[in-house]
């Protein structure tokens, strides 16, 4: 399931995310959702989250939940 959509995203939800530095690249970061940053209900690059790790970046890919 891709992450464009944030009522797919849960809090503690597994993700993969690609942070701003690596856009141009597309690697992903693995993690889990700590807080979700985008506030509407969509967004065509990805929905904004930052990682328990602190991470910050657009979900690309919604793995499974915890």
């Amino acid at each position: 399931m891709d992450g464009t959509k944030r009522s797919d995203i849960k809090i503690e939800s597994h993700v993969e995310i690609v942070q701003k530095q690596h856009q141009r690249t597309g690697e992903l970061t693995e993690g889990y959702v700590a807080r979700i940053l985008t506030k509407s209900p969509q967004h065509p690059h990805g929905i904004k989250v930052r990682l328990e790790t602190g991470e910050v970046g657009r979900v690309k890919r919604i793995l499974e939940d915890k």
